[in-house]
């Protein structure tokens, strides 16, 4: 007789076994695939430290699925009170139908708190028939989302290959753009350049000279590199900086000491130092095949040392480790210029009112339109040599 199919909430990580979470989501960067943001050390940090929790909005709903007494899937699950925090903007759907008298909030976010990077939602566990799984969660979302009473559910930067589950479920499929280094086998730095257009190398070049004059130096930390006091001060460049660009900064202190303290060898943080002290950094994460550019922040004002430290930094890295790419977060098309190519990313999203879920498929058919014309468009306008002739093995690049 088969094992029964059973689903449960629960409402913190300290409810879940890390080593069982492991066997969903991943390990190590050794690990096929691995993502760090759905790890269980960043997760549970986040919820920890306070920066995702009730307080804050977040109210962790995660969905477990279990066959027997083994845990075979999962999808981090959040009650929301409002869409901050997202980098998948649904204001204007709820403004629609708060003010047709329904009403939006509490809605299920499916995601990663304040972290727009693709990676699984809908967790299998190794060598489960992935495909059976994930159609149980995504019927399981649905059935959840009507049994609580919520407007809505919503899964957002997934995994293109998991969509064909949320669609059969009846979610709506929506579509953005971010921006991203694809790294096709350069041997370095040089490499990449040489692939770009001449006028586009040069400026390239000056850029990053520009950025390194009056004495500035890029360190990179990892590891046993992240100690108290670089978090120090990296946390007073992210409350400088994201105070004057948020109003208020969604990670705390302590989230920077449990993360320092659980994975440190997935982090990196570039850090930028001018007459001995450090004046700007951005941290990273790293995963299996990429390298995930999360924010930045400064105490001194240099130019073009945001896209050295960001952007630039962030390839030399990527090419050093044999990464296959660079996400570099929400929206910036400033990176497109910097080699960074247009990618689309995907959301799935469950609406339970059927005029509201007409109209948000309407729009959304249109968007999807739109998002495709644009990222045509920005393909056409990428740095890479259009008609010009390739660089012979061991030529010299100009600039």
């Amino acid at each position: 007789m088969a094992d029964e199919v059973t689903i449960r909430i629960v409402g913190s990580f300290l409810e879940i076994d890390p080593t069982e979470w492991a066997l969903l989501s991943g390990t190590s960067r050794s690990g096929d695939g691995y993502n760090p943001f759905v790890s269980h050390a960043f997760l549970s940090a986040l919820e920890q430290s306070g920066s995702a929790d009730a307080e804050t909005g977040w109210l962790a709903h995660h969905l477990l699925l279990s066959e027997g007494e083994r845990l075979i899937g999962a999808v981090p699950c959040y009650l929301k009170s409002h869409s901050q925090g997202e980098y998948v903007f649904d204001h204007g759907w709820a403004d629609a139908y708060q003010r047709a008298g329904g009403r939006y909030y509490p809605k299920l976010q499916a995601s990663v708190p304040f972290t727009p990077a693709t990676g699984p939602r809908l967790l299998v566990r190794q060598g489960e028939d992935r495909a059976r799984v994930q159609a149980l969660l995504a019927q399981g979302l649905q059935q959840i989302t009507i049994e609580l009473g919520v407007s809505s559910s919503h899964l957002t930067f997934l995994q293109q290959e998991e969509l064909p589950a949320l669609e059969e479920a009846g979610f709506l499929h929506r579509t953005d753009q971010q921006f991203h280094f694809i790294n096709r086998g350069y041997a370095d730095h040089e490499a990449f350049l040489g692939e770009l257009s001449s006028s586009k190398r040069k400026n390239l070049r000056k850029e990053r000279r520009a950025a390194l004059e009056n004495g500035v130096s890029i360190d990179w930390l990892t590891g046993k590199d992240l100690t108290e006091e670089i978090w120090d001060q990296f946390f007073h460049f992210y409350i400088d900086t994201g105070s004057r660009k948020w109003g208020r900064p969604y990670l705390t202190r302590s989230f920077y000491a449990l993360i320092g303290e659980t994975m440190p060898d997935d982090i990196l943080l570039v850090m930028a130092k001018r007459d001995g002290r450090y004046v700007a950094g951005a941290i990273n994460f790293i995963g299996a095949d990429a390298l995930y550019g999360r924010h930045w922040g400064c105490i001194e004002d240099h130019p073009f040392l945001h896209f050295e430290v960001c952007y630039h930094q962030a390839i030399d890295f990527a090419l050093a480790r044999g990464l296959s790419r660079v996400e570099a977060g929400a929206q910036g098309e400033h990176k497109l210029a910097r080699g960074y190519e247009p990618v689309t990313t995907h959301s799935a999203h469950f609406i339970a009112h059927q005029g509201l879920r007409r109209a948000v498929a309407n729009y959304l058919e249109q968007e999807r339109q739109e998002v495709a014309q644009i990222g045509a468009y920005l393909e056409g306008h990428t740095p890479f040599r259009k008609g010009e002739r390739a660089l012979r093995p061991g030529e010299e690049i100009d600039g």
